[in-house]
């Protein structure tokens, strides 16, 4: 069924469609990371759950070229447009948007993004190849919600996703198992203990870096240590070989 709205009047700027666009590639990445670290869950760090993160991935990806392809569906608008204030109309209909299946041959051509992006800079109709092929054109929206609520909307997905990398980021270090021996070897050092006057818990956040490759792994924590008396932040150096167990090369205070 085709979508009837108001006659539109006014070419979307280049520079609002750009904006929808990375709007769009912000959205729809932030839900293909969530879902990949969801399906491989908090302890993702680990090595036996990073190899099934190309398979998750790839399947991934499919599902995220698809919501690319149909981000306009509702309307004649993505969440970037919504945003930007602009939508899809069909060229010969203004007050028409084009039906679904135009709408998703016009977003196939995003694989192509630079050649789409020229095309739209230079083209005197600020049209890309989707729009030269399905025949549509983006206008302004004259039905648009107020400016106010597209900002607040827009720094809501910001804060989620910030939110989000910084929750599960925390949560995946914690849980590896680099960081639970970093942890062992913290509460058996008995100068950390005597200076702490005894360990209490540690930092909401640890921070630093896990990486392996071929069995062979390196990780460097920052991990701050609450203890009765004071606090202190320590920096654990551990290593891994194939089909072995992390072990401590160093520890410092910082």
């Amino acid at each position: 069924m085709i979508a009837t709205l108001a006659p539109a009047s006014l070419l979307a700027s280049r520079r609002k469609r750009i904006a929808a666009f990375m709007i769009d590639h912000f959205v729809i990445t932030l839900l293909m990371v969530s879902v990949v670290f969801l399906a491989l869950g908090p302890n993702f760090l680990d090595e036996t759950n990073r190899r099934q993160m190309p398979g998750i991935m790839a399947a991934v990806l499919m599902v995220g070229l698809l919501l690319y392809f149909a981000k306009d569906s509702v309307k004649g608008m993505s969440i970037g447009k919504w945003i930007m204030g602009i939508g899809v109309r069909d060229e010969a209909a203004l007050h028409e948007v084009p039906s679904l299946g135009r709408l998703f041959l016009r977003n196939v051509f995003i694989l192509i993004w630079p050649v789409e992006l020229i095309v739209l800079v230079i083209d005197p109709e600020k049209k890309r190849l989707g729009d030269k092929v399905a025949k549509t054109k983006v206008f302004e929206n004259e039905n648009k919600p107020k400016a106010l609520t597209r900002i607040l909307t827009g720094i809501g997905l910001g804060a989620v996703f910030i939110a989000f990398a910084f929750l599960f980021t925390s949560s995946a270090v914690k849980n590896s198992d680099a960081y639970q021996v970093a942890i062992r070897e913290i509460e058996n050092n008995n100068e950390i203990q005597a200076e702490t006057g005894g360990i209490k818990g540690y930092g909401m956040i640890p921070s630093g870096n896990i990486n392996i490759t071929d069995g062979y792994g390196q990780a460097q924590l920052e991990i701050k240590v609450l203890g009765s008396t004071k606090n202190l932040t320590v920096l654990a150096y551990l290593e891994k070989q194939p089909e072995g167990a992390w072990q401590l090369v160093q520890l410092d205070e910082k």
